[in-house]
């Protein structure tokens, strides 16, 4: 059929059964958005911010598995939404983006609100596309969802000139289209896989090491099975939490440079390390040129440029996750592993030595006890979205992650203000599910506008606010590495939290003792609106265990160190 190419875009997101997109419409997208006001297959969320909508398409993906959209003007609509694709980017999380551009005739002449999008976007996204003509418009949609969702996921820029959006064109969507350069690997080397398996029966100290990939690829069925029919312990990074249940006997917990000490004595202990979708990021190796001295490695991923970038793997094995833990699954039944409960006692004695904890103090809250308590309160019923810094660590330490999807946070960027935009994402997404995000008194200042988009669309979620009146993780590092000179970082001029929630059309609460959080949260809960409880918690309290820059996984601050 011929339609225009604004319409193209409307039968694309039909096609792919799309529900929700996040934007903000401006001159060079105005014909899309004349298409989206008459059309009524999905809902339109206009954010109050471009950098919002990016976010919330990246976390209504994140917690549903489908590829989330956002659609922004050219110009500084479109410099405003880099953050949330470079997010996107190191997170491989699929979404599509869409911007307007300026006519065809007119780029490069410096054109008002005219910006090299593709120039900019080329370095955080998997896939970036100018379309200069209309009649290439249905292969790049066509193949914009195939690249977000397929090999390793992640984000795809098409930038729209305006003269195209309203040309004319053939449009046929149930034609195929290749790229003859991308193909991705799907099933491991059988060989590859028995020699690994054969490898990790002879070991006496194995340690599962699991990564978000885990999580992308839905593999957590087949993990949980090979953890329970090989007995080997398990560790997590930051992405991959709710892979395993957080009470599962085998799993030592978070590693890394906030991670448990016995998850990190593991892996500076094991003798070999089987990696599932994981990259041995910095955060997780600490010093290299010492980490894991002792292991052979096997290192699964989709993304072969993943594999031996920062450490060599004995065994790289190239596919997707999902499909290579079956033949793992298929083939170990021929081999006989060994007995590892004293590597397990060993690491169960680690946790008895150094268990995850915090001092209570009854003067002020303590964050720790605030997450644990609404994990407690909440549970499953729950979807934990963060911002980043002290809070997000305490989120991944002390919540009870039982399933996939259900932690949604800027783990490799690290972005401050993704947590609320993330909230309502998550929210749209899923409407059963109570939507909370634990955040700092400087992370929610950077989103905070999106309440009123919350309450226009009907978006109700739970912000915690844990106020210690400090950027909290950079005065952490100020106290122990700058000899306490808090540069910057002191906030004692700060809003009225519960009169900014209210003024927007949500709840808002402030709370100081144990009694008055469980009502707090309780009410929030029952009032179906956004919420904003900030709860004044100890102004000093630090994220440990830590591994300092320049020291290796086992040479960990600890809790002792303070007392």
């Amino acid at each position: 059929m011929k339609i225009n190419g604004s319409q193209m875009i409307i039968e694309t997101l039909r096609e792919e059964a799309v529900e929700a997109v996040f934007g903000y419409p401006g001159g060079a997208i105005m014909n899309v958005y004349d298409e989206i006001y008459k059309q009524n297959y999905f809902q339109h969320i206009l954010t109050k911010h471009e950098q919002a909508a990016i976010h919330s398409a990246d976390s209504y993906a994140r917690s549903s598995g489908k590829v989330g959209v956002a659609i922004v003007t050219s110009g500084p609509g479109f410099t405003n939404a880099v953050t949330g694709l470079a997010t996107a980017y190191t997170d491989s999380i699929p979404i599509v983006v869409i911007s307007g551009q300026v006519p065809t005739a007119v780029i490069g002449t410096d054109a008002f609100q005219e910006i090299d999008a593709v120039g900019i976007s080329r370095s955080c996204t998997k896939h970036n596309f100018l379309v200069n003509d209309i009649k290439d418009l249905p292969r790049i949609l066509k193949l914009a969802f195939y690249l977000a969702r397929s090999g390793r996921p992640g984000p795809i820029h098409i930038d729209l000139p305006k003269d195209v959006s309203a040309d004319i064109g053939e449009f046929d969507y149930s034609q195929e289209y290749t790229l003859p350069t991308y193909k991705p690997t799907i099933r491991g080397n059988v060989g590859q896989i028995k020699s690994a398996l054969e490898h990790i029966s002879q070991c006496e100290r194995p340690l599962i090491y699991i990564g978000g990939g885990a999580v992308l690829s839905n593999s957590y069925k087949d993990i949980r099975k090979f953890v329970k029919q090989s007995k080997i312990p398990v560790v997590e990074t930051l992405m991959a939490r709710g892979v395993m249940r957080s009470d599962d006997e085998y799993l030592f917990g978070m590693l890394g440079m906030h991670g448990e000490y016995a998850a990190n004595m593991a892996m500076s202990q094991t003798d070999m390390i089987i990696c599932l979708g994981a990259r041995f990021d910095d955060r997780v190796t600490g010093r290299l040129d010492v980490f894991a001295k002792k292991a052979h490695i096997v290192h699964v991923d989709i993304d072969p440029a993943s594999i031996a970038k920062i450490v060599k793997p004995n065994y790289p094995i190239v596919g997707d996750l999902g499909v290579v833990m079956k033949q793992i699954l298929e083939h170990m039944t021929s081999v006989k592993f060994n007995d590892y409960s004293a590597w397990h006692n060993t690491l169960l004695d680690y946790r008895t030595k150094e268990p995850l904890r915090f001092l209570e103090d009854s003067s002020r809250l303590k964050p720790q006890w605030v997450i644990k308590r609404t994990g407690e309160l909440l549970g499953d019923k729950a979807l934990i979205s963060t911002d980043v810094g002290q809070h997000q660590m305490w989120a991944a330490q002390f919540y009870p992650f039982n399933y996939p999807r259900q932690f949604m946070t800027s783990g490799g960027l690290g972005t401050m203000g993704v947590g609320l935009p993330y909230a309502m994402g998550v929210k749209r997404a899923n409407p059963d599910k109570i939507s909370v995000n634990f955040t700092g008194d400087g992370s929610i200042m950077m989103n905070i506008q999106e309440i009123i988009t919350a309450t226009q669309y009907d978006l109700p979620h739970i912000n915690i606010i844990l106020n210690n009146n400090y950027l909290g993780m950079v005065r952490q590092w100020q106290t122990r590495f700058y000899e306490d000179r808090l540069a910057q970082t002191v906030l004692d001029t700060q809003a009225d939290f519960k009169m900014l929630s209210e003024s927007m059309g949500g709840v808002g609460y402030k709370v100081h003792t144990k009694e008055e959080f469980d009502k707090a949260l309780r009410d929030a809960v029952a009032s179906n609106k956004t919420a904003l409880i900030e709860v004044i918690i100890d102004r000093r309290e630090e994220v440990l265990p830590m591994v300092p820059n320049g020291h290796s996984l086992d040479e960990m601050l600890l809790l002792e160190e303070d007392k």
